[in-house]
């Protein structure tokens, strides 16, 4: 069992030190790390908007904030099923039982292929941290802590991992409810004062790192936070909040998701600031990817302003 003890030392004669399979660690503490080092691989989620135009890195940090129905969840999914990450953690945050019930199901069924060419189901490498919106405040406010900390257990094995936090709006409300029963100041829109340090915190906790002992080995932790702003409003406390931390902003656009454009990520509110950390990489396999990528983007700019002027005729 977990509380089995494999290993006694014997410091001293009056304290014996016991090693049982079960670690703990509180939550709201980060993994100690020996070094913080410069992300330079890319996250490659299996959806070619964002791998292409605005990638994020192994030890990242992104946000996919957008109203109801724009496909938040379904991008979170995608890339628990398809990235490029060894272990992936998805937390279910105040998220409706079904969508969690549809990933139990879903995921069992679903095969990804290791670098070695053998087939692979994709729930093991995937642990789902479920908080439906019918579960306590409290442990819904705890959910995004324990998945980070899980996701620094696997990271300290070196591992790269990627965490889906899904969603922070939830996560942020329950902080509110919390700060209102404990009677403190409100804020903006009633969230606690303390939002923003509070979401820095939790960002904070990602990132490519040279982890502790031996043998010597790299991990990294990348968060992608899903944020459901009310009525699809970027003004919103906890998306101002988001953007000013993370540092790939995939925006979803609700009139894409109504034309069933899917992943409807808006490609001219969007950013990475990722892009010239990668330059080296992409350089490596394709010298000319890079200036494609800024052709690309000129034509869709290009088609926007067309756009505006064919709606004034």
């Amino acid at each position: 069992s977990l509380h089995k003890i494999w290993i006694c030392h014997d410091f001293t004669s009056l304290n014996d030190h016991h090693i049982s399979a079960l670690q703990t660690w509180p939550v709201r503490t980060p993994r100690p790390v020996a070094s913080k080092l410069a992300a330079d691989t890319p996250l490659l989620t299996g959806q070619r908007v964002l791998d292409a135009l605005f990638p994020s890195v192994l030890g990242g940090t992104c946000a996919i904030p957008g109203a109801f129905g724009c496909g938040k969840t379904v991008i979170s999914q995608a890339l628990s099923k398809y990235s490029n990450s060894d272990t992936v953690v998805y937390v279910g945050c105040g998220e409706r039982g079904n969508e969690m019930a549809e990933v139990l199901m879903d995921f069992p069924q679903l095969t990804m292929t290791l670098p070695d060419g053998r087939e692979e189901s994709v729930m093991k490498r995937t642990t789902l941290v479920a908080n439906t919106s019918n579960m306590p405040v409290a442990a819904r406010e705890a959910s995004i802590y324990t998945g980070i900390t899980i996701a620094e257990y696997f990271r300290d094995m070196g591992y790269n991992v990627s965490m889906m936090a899904d969603s922070t709006s939830r996560w942020a409300e329950a902080l509110r409810e919390i700060s209102g029963r404990l009677a403190e100041m409100p804020a903006d829109s009633g969230y606690p004062a303390y939002l923003a340090s509070r979401l820095a915190s939790f960002y904070e906790r990602a990132g490519k790192v040279q982890c502790l002992g031996s043998p010597d080995r790299t991990g990294s932790v990348t968060i992608v936070g899903a944020v459901s702003p009310p009525g699809g409003d970027f003004s919103d406390p906890v998306t101002s909040a988001t953007l000013s931390i993370v540092q790939v902003f995939w925006g979803l656009d609700k009139k894409l998701a109504q034309r069933k454009h899917f992943p409807s990520v808006n490609w001219l509110i969007s950013y990475s600031k990722y892009s010239t950390a990668l330059e080296g990489y992409y350089e490596k396999f394709d010298p000319g990817f890079i200036d494609m990528r800024t052709k690309a983007r000129e034509v869709l700019q290009r088609e926007d302003d067309l756009n505006e002027i064919v709606q004034l005729k």
